[in-house]
């Protein structure tokens, strides 16, 4: 009975701290990200709402990410209050040693685990796909009513525009270059524009136009009102091919197997940062700072260069012998420094 409660009572802690460092990190990492998303409405005046709805897609990814960093700071600052409150020496004095410690390490660590499995094998890339598809048609769904500026904008792939607009929805000084079949630039001191059965229509008023054959023969039309329809080709789409966006059905059928150890690897330095703080810190109740730098330091240089590798382009063969040999030098480190220690 004084096991379980005094397991209950570290799994209760460990949980609150991690929990407090997950919303401190998924906090920011969101804000930083639609920080970026809100760029969207800078220039395409896409409703704030919108922008925010889909950054929620985000944050399945934005965990699986920040989880391993998650769990270092939430044990450390859990167990650096347990110790400076003497909870820890009062356990130990109850003559059961290490045993609650360790075994509610492997329950939370399991559960975190089975957890981050699910969120980084399935369902993780799933809701990244659906914001990449929303991402996607909201940047290419244009309102040109909602826009201040045009910047010469891509309206297709053959047409560019550019024009300025006043307080009054009104447009002035259009510029329209488009392809079809000859090179035409055309250009008006006012205008109106509006999406109509799929197509753009700008209407003209008082200025020119000018084609271009492929014998480089030269065609000027100068207008007072003109009537131009361009074909709306901006479509929607339901698939994003991006790796990150694969789950482990699709790598598999894709023969994804770098993929497929990415998430491995990930899997392991999860059990990595675990393992090594249950040595380094708590089996000795070792908690002072140069301890728990070494501890912090140690592991965010391992996911810092695991993150950097997979966003590289690196073959399997590299990947592993590069992860490999950084896992391997921190046990040499983490050897010579128990070594120094027992000296």
């Amino acid at each position: 009975m004084k096991f379980a409660k005094i397991n209950n009572y570290l799994f209760f802690q460990i949980s609150k701290y991690f929990f407090l460092i997950l919303f401190i990190f998924l906090s920011v990492s969101w804000l930083l990200q639609i920080t970026r998303l809100f760029t969207i409405t800078n220039f395409m005046h896409i409703q704030i709402f919108d922008v925010i709805f889909l950054s929620l897609y985000l944050i399945p990814n934005l965990i699986t990410v920040i989880i391993p960093f998650i769990l270092i700071f939430g044990l450390l600052l859990c167990f650096l209050k347990l110790n400076k409150d003497n909870e820890l020496i009062a356990i130990l004095s109850l003559g059961l040693g290490l045993k609650p410690f360790k075994s509610t390490l492997v329950l939370f660590g399991s559960i975190i685990i089975i957890f981050f499995i699910l969120l980084n094998f399935y369902f993780a890339p799933k809701i990244y796909e659906k914001y990449k598809i929303e991402e996607y048609n909201l940047r290419n769904t244009l309102d040109f009513n909602n826009m201040v500026f045009s910047n010469f904008l891509n309206l297709n792939n053959n047409t560019v525009i550019d024009f300025k607009k006043n307080n009054n929805n009104e447009y002035n000084d259009l510029f329209i270059s488009f392809n079809d079949g000859k090179e035409n630039i055309v250009f008006a001191k006012k205008g109106k524009i509006f999406s109509k059965n799929n197509k753009y229509n700008f209407q003209l008023t008082n200025g020119f136009k000018v084609s271009i054959d492929n014998n480089k023969q030269i065609e000027k039309l100068e207008f007072l009102n003109y009537i131009l329809k361009i074909d709306n080709q901006n479509i929607n789409i339901t698939k994003i091919d991006d790796k990150n966006t694969f789950t482990i059905y699709d790598d598999l059928k894709n023969y994804d197997y770098l993929n497929i150890l990415f998430k491995f690897v990930d899997i392991f330095l999860l059990i990595y940062i675990l393992v090594l703080f249950y040595n380094n810190n708590l089996k000795k109740i070792n908690f002072t700072n140069m301890n728990n730098i070494y501890f912090s330091l140690l592991c965010i240089i391992i996911l810092i260069i695991n993150q950097i590798l997979k966003n590289t382009d690196i073959n399997i063969l590299n990947y592993s012998l590069i992860i490999s040999g950084v896992i391997l030098f921190s046990l040499i480190i983490f050897y010579i420094k128990n070594k120094y220690e027992q000296n």
